[in-house]
């Protein structure tokens, strides 16, 4: 079987080990299955996509809406190289799923207006299911809404032109699309736990996503969310596409 390919650009080890961990255990993807290259380290093109099943896009620091004279050489780097490898990517329609990041990723290649209209602050949020959403395969089964972690000073205001809406909230519009058949891209962590949460929030304490004095209450709002469902999304894009299934 074909591995995965998970692109991070999370700096900080703890985050993206942590970030690869839960991927690969709510995909139910084994020692292997998950190859990760580390996007803000090096250059990382060119990408062999016909050794892989599918790509998966972490989250990321990097905000696609920051001016383009505000962002960093690495940012702007790794914008550059995503933005190539999405060309090929999407004209193969080849599995994609990206968490948070992709709306960026994926959303800005396909012509997405990304602004900070609908940030949410860090917690869990109910999450809608669309009419297309409940007839997609990676959402079959899931509960019409549900709770998912987010945290994110951007978001898509505006879809790609042919992209299809699977999923909103009430302060966020766009919490999930589809672009063709086979690439998808969440607003929300599919990936987060609690623990992995919390991680993140120590993590990022010193990144804008909050208050350094709400640190404890950003903690205790995310401590008892009941976040099981977006789990599910993460191991049915993983069950669909191992096979090599279109």
């Amino acid at each position: 079987m074909k591995p995965f390919l998970l692109l991070s650009s999370r700096a900080e080890d703890v985050a993206a080990d942590g970030e690869q961990a839960a991927i690969a255990r709510f995909g139910g993807l084994h020692a292997g299955e998950l190859e990760r290259i580390r996007m803000e380290a090096a250059s990382f093109l060119p990408v062999d996509l016909d050794r892989y099943a599918g790509v998966i896009v972490g989250g990321s620091p990097f905000d696609a809406s920051t001016p383009e004279d505000q962002k960093s050489p690495v940012q702007r780097r790794v914008e550059a190289e995503v933005s190539t490898l999405l060309d090929e990517i999407v004209d193969r329609d080849l599995p994609f799923f990206g968490a948070c990041y992709g709306v960026g990723t994926l959303g800005v290649h396909q012509g997405a207006v990304i602004d900070r209209t609908y940030a949410e602050p860090i917690g869990a949020v109910t999450i809608s299911l669309t009419d297309a959403g409940r007839e997609d395969p990676l959402l079959e089964g899931l509960p019409e809404s549900f709770q998912a972690f987010v945290g994110h000073k951007e978001a898509c205001r505006v879809l790609p032109p042919d992209a299809v809406l699977l999923a909103s909230s009430p302060t966020c519009p766009v919490q999930m699309f589809r672009v063709r058949q086979n690439l998808y891209a969440t607003q929300f962590h599919p990936e987060l736990d609690v623990e992995g949460i919390t991680t993140r929030i120590g993590v990022y304490r010193d990144y804008g996503y909050y208050e350094p004095g709400e640190y404890d209450d950003v903690l205790a709002r995310v401590r008892h969310a009941d976040v099981w469902a977006p789990h599910r999304i993460l191991e049915a894009f993983v069950q669909r596409y191992r096979a090599g299934a279109r």
